[in-house]
C-alpha cells in the first residue's frame, strides 16, 4: 500500500522518533514537492529539517499531477492540496493528513485517510511501538489534540 503524506504527520512522527513506522506499515511513502518544501522551510524544527534533508530511500518526493483543482480542496494550503491531488492520482493509496479541513475534503472526494494518531495506533497494534509512550511524547510537542481523544487512544492501546 502507498501512503501519500502531508507535512504535519511527517513532522510529528520525526519529533517523537516514530517516523520509521511508516517504512514498516506501508510499501511506499510519497510526499509532494510542496510538502518537502514545507518541511525544509525556515522555521521548521531542526530535527525535521535535518531528517528531511537526508531523506531515506523509502521516501519518494513527487510532483502532484496538474489539472483542475477539485472545489473541495481549493481553500487548503499548498501542501494539503498537493497531497490530496497526489492521493487521487495514486490508485489504492491512503492519505496521511492531520488537518481537519483537509481530512474532510479528502472524505468528500473519497480519498481514504488517516492521521498521526491513526498511524501510531496501527504501529502499536503490530507491536512496533508502545502507544502510551508515543502519546506522551506527542503531547510534549505542539500537536493539537484534545485530552479526551488522547485518552480514547490510550484505552485502545494493546497491552
Amino acid at each position: 500500500m502507498v501512503v501519500v503524506a502531508d507535512a504535519s504527520p511527517i513532522n510529528y512522527l520525526i519529533l517523537i522518533e516514530c517516523i520509521n513506522v511508516l517504512r514498516v506499515l506501508y510499501d511506499r511513502v510519497v510526499i509532494p514537492v510542496e510538502v518537502f518544501s514545507e518541511l525544509t522551510a525556515d522555521g521548521a524544527p531542526g530535527a525535521v529539517s535535518a531528517w528531511i534533508r537526508d531523506l531515506p530511500e523509502w521516501i519518494e518526493v513527487r510532483q502532484a499531477p496538474e489539472g483542475s483543482i477539485p472545489r473541495a480542496i481549493r481553500n487548503l494550503d499548498a501542501g494539503e492540496e498537493a497531497a490530496i491531488r497526489l492521493a487521487l492520482s495514486e490508485q489504492g493509496s491512503v492519505l496521511l493528513i492531520d488537518d481537519s479541513a483537509g481530512r474532510s475534503a479528502a472524505d468528500r472526494l473519497g480519498v481514504p485517510n488517516t492521521g498521526t494518531l491513526g498511524v501510531l495506533l496501527a504501529a502499536a497494534t503490530v507491536g512496533l511501538i508502545d502507544l502510551r509512550t508515543a502519546l506522551v511524547r506527542l503531547r510534549q510537542t505542539n500537536f493539537r489534540v484534545s485530552q479526551s481523544l488522547i485518552e480514547k487512544f490510550s484505552r485502545l492501546s494493546p497491552e
